[in-house]
């Protein structure tokens, strides 16, 4: 299909951060007074929320937009507050410039795994949103893309809870056994319907910008969406999932392929067994997104907004964000970026989407879906 060779836009988020200025002896391939060059490829809402945080920072700049749609660069220009950047349509005439040292790229998620891989040829520094792809071929094609990549060059996903302080914090605490023998998990991202599918008289239009209605570009709202808890899981557990059973359905959203409210289990090593659950049909003014870890000793629940340490019934301390955390991720590329302490993240990545592509298929086939029979030794 032409339109699975296209680009187009995330979802709709706004921006604002402050940096601190690297001094010149911590520069490594960049002069001091030079700014990191950034090239974006997907201008929508996602990808002018990232970009704008990128240039907001005194290290670094954006110098190039790619989109297929004119009306995205003109939006994406004005909140990113670029002067006078480069606009593009393809993609690969971007990546072929030799002044853009990196890019964000911040496609829908089918359109990952090959600019990904474009990019890793191009030598480019990569900062990609979540997830990985939206199905096995395309995790796979993210992993050998990866494994040949320039040592380096940095290859970064938006999985943004891996650098958020509170999740630092609350990581350190369980791993030094603070809330005992880990010994029960929780996920879940109860929210509102963040798309709203707009008419276009273009078939193939309407599909591109409205990627987030249908399985093959978005890969469903579990990976799209909730492979961020999933990547928490794998992060805070260790591990892979042994098995996950589950179910789902559309109770409100009956005009999308993808589901509205789904239910997952997933049993891991030594007896870990996670629930999981998800909705993008609760109320306006309700949500509930985030994780929980319950051990022998007390019980950690973390969230981008805060972390909460229940230590006993009167013991409770919280940890609260004082920003987005998806300024910790930009800055910390950044910041690698410029030191040259280098950082490939993509198996990682894909692994994490796998464990969403693994609770899809559990509910997608009404069975029970283990790793080993669906993956391999992946």
């Amino acid at each position: 299909m032409k339109d699975r060779e296209q680009l187009l836009s995330r979802r709709n988020l706004i921006a604002g951060t402050t940096f601190a200025i690297m001094s010149p002896q911590a520069v490594r391939g960049f002069q001091a007074n030079s700014k990191v060059s950034v090239g974006l490829i997907g201008s929508g809402g996602r990808g002018s929320y990232d970009a704008a945080i990128v240039n907001a920072d005194p290290r670094a700049r954006v110098t190039a937009l790619c989109d297929l749609y004119d009306d995205r660069l003109e939006t994406a220009t004005q909140k990113i507050k670029a002067t006078g950047p480069k606009v593009y349509k393809d993609f690969e005439k971007l990546l072929a410039s030799p002044d853009i040292d990196a890019v964000v790229i911040a496609t829908p998620p089918f359109e990952h795994p090959r600019m990904l891989e474009a990019a890793v040829q191009a030598g480019k520094h990569i900062y990609c949103e979540k997830p990985a792809g939206v199905d096995i071929e395309g995790v796979k094609r993210v992993i050998a893309a990866a494994r040949k990549a320039d040592p380096k060059k940095n290859i970064s996903f938006g999985f943004q809870q891996r650098y958020g302080p509170v999740y630092l914090e609350a990581y350190k605490r369980i791993q030094a056994g603070q809330i005992g023998t880990l010994i029960n998990a929780r996920g879940f991202w109860i929210d509102r319907d963040p798309f709203k599918r707009v008419a276009y008289a273009d078939p193939k239009v309407e599909k591109l910008r409205n990627w987030f209605a249908y399985r093959d570009l978005s890969g469903d709202f579990i990976v799209e969406q909730d492979c961020h808890n999933l990547d928490v899981l794998h992060w805070f557990l260790g591990a892979r999932p042994i098995r996950a059973v589950g179910m789902g359905g559309r109770k409100v959203r009956t005009d999308m392929e993808i589901l509205d409210h789904l239910t997952l289990s997933y049993e891991f090593p030594n007896d870990i067994h996670v629930n999981f659950e998800a909705n993008q049909i609760s109320p306006a003014g309700f949500r509930r997104v985030g994780e929980e870890f319950t051990g022998t000793k007390g019980l950690i629940e973390t969230s981008r907004e805060r972390m909460v340490h229940r230590k006993g019934a009167k013991d409770v301390e919280t940890i609260t964000s004082t920003r987005d955390i998806t300024n910790d991720a930009v800055e910390a590329f950044l910041t690698r970026v410029i030191t040259g302490e280098v950082e490939n993240v993509a198996e990682r990545a894909a692994v994490s989407t796998l464990f969403a592509i693994l609770g899809r298929t559990a509910i997608y086939q009404n069975r029970e879906a283990t790793w080993k029979a669906e993956f391999g030794e992946l």
